[in-house]
């Protein structure tokens, strides 16, 4: 006769997980566990929303919360843990609030901080697991570096437009970040959600395989993606799992004989911010700009000019300014001809994007071709949104 398990599950934590107490993988041993355990959640966005819930529900016993950023309504497409209600206040809180009222039992701890090299290594050795649920790559380096040194598993995911990659780093032998990608790629070479867009229903997906590992590794089943790679379709809808390169002995953070010992300046490593808004370039000189505040008297003047846009054509059907010559900076070199077809008498041409980047590069562009009498809109839509017409939409 087979003795029977004695559980320290109360009577109300087994009737609360009852559903997957029945699966003979976790049963009251790996409840136990997951009881027991701590997750620290580094982002509280579209990927970190499903992580939180799903690790919540489960009953995980101790929940950490690292994001610095208040909510924006044009969060709440994708980062399902938040609510209207709580628009304008910090995310981390926001997250907690929900949480709070699906599981009471979870502790949940908020750091409504920018993590970084000054204060990763405290706060991650308070916990077991790690997930990565951030937006860019400074922070993918230092949470790395971080899990390598205090041995901890690393469970990373990504979303963009249609598409989601995932991975576990750090765990059973497998390969750190930086056995994959041992140099960052070039900062102008990356995109965020910000600028990509993403459907919310693919970081739902990928956040929920997320907490999925997580629960695996804390319950001690075999974690499906240990040098391994899935990458998600969403237009097609497939799955496909790649191997990935095993831990590289020669690795400087979790090699054999590692030449990085301690956190370094990430930003400085991968030349580009430890967070997710897009920076502001001043490429051109103040003589080759105007504000929003000049756009305006010129427009209220009715002074001859071309406006120019030089947004994608996903983002110009968004919405644009009344009288707009689009042309995408893309297909700019390819079109200066319906420019200068629209412009006969070459009046000044203002050229506006989403933020007064592309459009400093179109600038430069016209400049070099030829055309002078060409100027940068600084700050782009946003600002004229921001400090000429409230109602202009924002995305």
């Amino acid at each position: 006769m087979q003795k029977k398990e004695k559980t320290t599950l109360t009577n109300e934590e087994i009737s609360r997980y009852s559903r997957q107490l029945l699966l003979p993988c976790i049963g009251t041993a790996g409840q136990e566990k997951i009881l027991k355990s701590s997750v620290l959640v580094v982002g509280a966005g579209g990927l970190g929303s499903p992580v939180l819930l799903y690790l919540a529900a489960a009953g995980i016993g101790k929940l950490g919360i690292i994001d610095y950023d208040n909510l924006e309504t044009s969060n709440l497409q994708r980062q399902i843990v938040h609510s209207e209600k709580n628009v304008g206040t910090p995310k981390v809180e926001s997250a907690k609030s929900t949480i709070q009222n699906l599981n009471s039992n979870t502790k949940v701890e908020t750091y409504n901080l920018l993590i970084d090299k000054s204060n990763a290594m405290d706060i991650i050795k308070e916990y077991d697991i790690v997930v990565d649920a951030t937006d860019n790559v400074a922070t993918r380096y230092l949470l790395n570096d971080a899990s390598v040194f205090l041995k901890k598993p690393l469970v990373s995911a990504g979303a963009l437009r249609m598409d989601g990659q995932l991975t576990v780093y750090n765990y059973n032998g497998g390969p750190c970040y930086r056995c994959i990608f041992p140099t960052p790629p070039p900062a102008d070479t990356v995109t965020n959600c910000n600028d990509g867009g993403v459907l919310g229903v693919i970081t739902g997906i990928m956040g929920s395989i997320q907490a999925l590992e997580v629960l695996k590794i804390v319950t001690g089943i075999e974690s499906s993606y240990v040098q391994k790679m899935l990458l998600f379709d969403g237009l097609t809808g497939s799955f496909r799992q790649i191997k990935i390169r095993p831990r590289n002995p020669n690795c400087p953070v979790c090699g054999d004989h590692p030449t990085i010992t301690e956190l370094i300046d990430y930003v400085q490593f991968c030349g580009a911010g430890a967070h997710d808004k897009t920076p502001n370039l001043k490429i051109l000189d103040d003589k080759d700009r105007i504000t929003v505040h000049d756009y305006k008297s010129i427009r209220d003047t009715e002074q001859h000019h071309v406006l120019l846009d030089v947004r994608e054509t996903v983002q110009f059907n968004i919405c644009s300014l009344d009288n707009s010559l689009h042309i995408p900076y893309a297909n700019l070199h390819k079109q200066l001809d319906i420019l200068k077809k629209e412009n006969p008498n070459e009046h000044p041409v203002y050229v506006v994007c989403r933020r007064g980047n592309d459009s400093q590069l179109a600038v430069n562009f016209l400049k070099e071709s030829g055309i002078e009498n060409c100027f940068d809109i600084v700050g782009g839509l946003d600002e004229w949104a921001a400090k000429i017409d409230h109602g202009f939409p924002t995305y």
